[in-house]
């Protein structure tokens, strides 16, 4: 964290999304550096979700703007997308293709050499214990199987800024660890990672700030300490008490 670049990879301001008279979201501001692990928290419809669907240029939105490397997220939509890896909440994929079929589609799509990239890869399948899944139709996937190859899909090209759903969810507690382990050691070697999670402990342990919204507007943000002081609850709170004060629940 110290050796933080002054220039954000992920640049945030006054973004906003309206449908009609409905605020999905109301003027956001946030900045992601190399090397941080941030958590996106609130509770359902809070605009997370928006939030994603705007960095990942697939909303445009009604005010503000968002960069991601230096691209403008609407814009430059298909070039930040080139550059990112994002992982859905509910992962699909082409029932009629195995898990190594739907990298090689992956890696074909990205144009990327696919012998000296699975060379890469290969070490993602060893830490994500995906190996004998590999040559399994995706049709017969568990939701925890399917968070794994996403997550296996979104790092092939190694990208700089990491934008995750719920990354963890439908994991068992080992595998959980293992994810969380490697997303740390991504922002070690000078990644950015952004993770929407309603894992509250999961965020508490592996984040190294936090930004909470609620209703489209964010209500607090910094470490999980800074958090609990803007909450008005005790230092030895736990986050989730922390977070129930601030959404008012």
């Amino acid at each position: 964290m110290d050796d933080l670049s002054p220039e954000p990879l992920v640049w945030v301001a006054d973004l906003g999304k309206r449908y009609g008279a409905h605020v999905a979201l109301d003027g956001l501001h946030m900045e992601l550096h190399a090397g941080e692990v941030v958590g996106l928290l609130g509770p359902n419809g809070a605009g997370k979700t928006t939030t994603l669907k705007l960095l990942l240029g697939l909303l445009r939105p009604t005010h503000g703007h968002a960069r991601i490397l230096g691209l403008d997220c609407t814009r430059d939509s298909q070039r930040v997308k080139e550059r990112i890896g994002f992982t859905p909440d509910e992962p699909q994929f082409y029932d009629f293709l195995t898990g190594r079929e739907t990298v090689d589609f992956v890696i074909s799509a990205r144009g990327l050499p696919a012998q000296e990239t699975w060379r890469t890869a290969d070490e993602f399948v060893e830490l994500l214990e995906l190996g004998p899944q590999l040559s399994v139709l995706t049709s017969s996937f568990s939701l925890g199987m399917k968070k794994k190859l996403a997550l296996l899909c979104a790092l092939v090209h190694r990208p700089r800024v990491l934008l995750l759903d719920e990354p963890t969810n439908g994991l068992d507690p080992p595998t959980a660890h293992r994810v969380r382990e490697l997303l740390r050691a991504q922002a070690a070697n000078g990644s950015t990672v952004l993770l929407s999670t309603h894992l509250l402990d999961m965020a508490d342990r592996m984040c190294d700030r936090m930004l909470v919204i609620d209703h489209g507007r964010s209500i607090g943000s910094g470490t999980a300490a800074a958090l609990r002081a803007q909450a008005g609850v005790a230092p030895s709170a736990s986050l989730e008490e922390a977070f129930l004060r601030l959404v008012g629940a």
